[in-house]
């Protein structure tokens, strides 16, 4: 078996700082995802009242002896931030159709339009709206509607695939736009309640809640080979509809955009998944400045490392580290000397490739595994940026300097 059929069995992630994600057009549920990793506007007028500090005072004091305080804090969070969620409804040449779950529209031809739906937030007062890019893709025509049922047209301001993030933008009186809080997604952790607020199945301005089940998710795009890193896991129920509509703390504030749920069934099974709002942060003034955001690249796929191949490659046991599993050819990693694995094993009949650099560590940040590259690439590097990879190479560690590129165009 050729290395390149080999390479395709295995699970591997296209770094090149890559992850994406899909959601919801009336929202895709995307099939099984694989791990492999500032101020929002210059000009923003924020002027969502938080939660009252009297509000969450009464839920902490009266959550034992009141059994409705929760319920009272939930109707807290759906009172306050439901005016800054859309429905968004989007209208699409049938040729362009790339996601299920499309309703026909009534006032055109079955053979010529279809119609989906999707959720998003107000960003601002200029009338800049956040949903996810499968929403909105190749779309022909935007309809957006407000909590008290008012209607405009939209357009796409930009978008980018990679990250599974779009902005809209409304002309209406700034009167009528109340913008979100966002929160700070990398405080974020593990049990703390989540809520969110969507349009599941048509069924406009929807409450669900649960918890925040992980973080750290580093997951497949639909939309392009790369991936988002830093994923927030949640039980909260997200259905196709969902996509582009926050994912709340208990003050109201936005931690994540509801993209994609985990399901055999395509509806939800409690793993949903949200970009966090600090790739939010990073990415979207450079949509609503230029329309797409440019990332660093490195150029090659890799994988974590399995005891298969911790053995296989006569390891220490305890190694971490992400496997170069292919260096693209007129890359950054090729020109700085990456090697990636060109040997093939076999286990219990199963074969895979070994015997490629293993990274560890990126500008002296220690690398765990495959996800752990992707998010420091994303997060903290730009175009042309030199970084120094620590690599292991037959069981000795080396140093080597990479000049990074713009990432390809998918």
């Amino acid at each position: 078996m050729n290395n390149h059929r080999l390479l395709i069995r295995i699970k591997t992630v296209f770094l090149v700082v890559g992850i994406t994600l899909t959601g919801c057009f009336i929202e895709q549920v995307p099939s099984t995802p694989q791990e492999q990793a500032t101020e929002i506007l210059p000009k923003q007028q924020s002027v969502t009242p938080n939660l009252s500090s009297e509000t969450r005072s009464a839920h902490d004091n009266n959550t034992k002896t009141n059994p409705d305080a929760e319920g009272i804090l939930l109707n807290s969070i759906f009172t306050t931030v439901a005016p800054s969620v859309v429905h968004i409804k989007v209208s699409k040449q049938m040729s362009q159709l790339t996601r299920p779950f499309e309703i026909p529209l009534p006032d055109a031809p079955d053979e010529f339009f279809r119609r989906g739906e999707g959720s998003g937030f107000v960003l601002d007062k200029y009338g800049h709206i956040v949903t996810n890019y499968h929403v909105v893709q190749n779309s022909e025509r935007l309809e957006v509607t407000f909590f008290d049922g008012i209607t405009a047209r939209a357009e796409v301001i930009g978008g980018d695939p990679d990250s599974d993030l779009a902005v809209i933008q409304v002309t209406v009186n700034s009167s009528m736009l109340q913008p979100v809080i966002l929160g700070d997604s990398d405080q974020v952790f593990i049990g703390q309640r989540a809520v969110a607020i969507g349009n599941p199945f048509g069924q406009t301005w929807t409450l669900t809640t649960g918890i925040v089940s992980a973080i750290g998710r580093t997951l497949r795009s639909g939309n392009s080979p790369y991936s988002i890193p830093e994923m927030i896991q949640t039980d909260a129920a997200i259905n196709p509809g969902n996509s582009g509509g926050p994912l709340l703390d208990t003050e109201g504030k936005v931690v994540g955009v509801n993209t994609m749920i985990l399901s055999q069934s395509r509806s939800s099974a409690g793993v949903g998944f949200a970009v966090p709002v600090n790739i939010v942060k990073q990415i979207v003034p450079s949509l609503i400045e230029m329309g797409h955001y440019s990332y660093p690249w490195l150029g090659i796929s890799g994988n974590n490392l399995s005891l298969d191949i911790i053995e296989a490659m006569e390891l220490n046991p305890l190694q971490r580290g992400a496997l170069v599993m292919e260096v693209l050819d007129d890359s950054p990693a090729a020109r700085a000397g990456l090697r990636g694995s060109k040997e093939i094993a076999e286990v219990s009949g199963q074969e895979f490739a070994t015997g490629g650099d293993i990274i560890v560590a990126i500008e002296n940040t220690s690398v765990q595994r495959m996800g752990d590259l992707i998010a420091y690439l994303v997060k903290r590097t730009r175009p042309e940026d030199k970084i120094t990879l620590t690599v292991l190479r037959d069981n000795e560690e080396i140093l080597l300097p990479v000049t990074l590129s713009p990432r390809p165009e998918s």
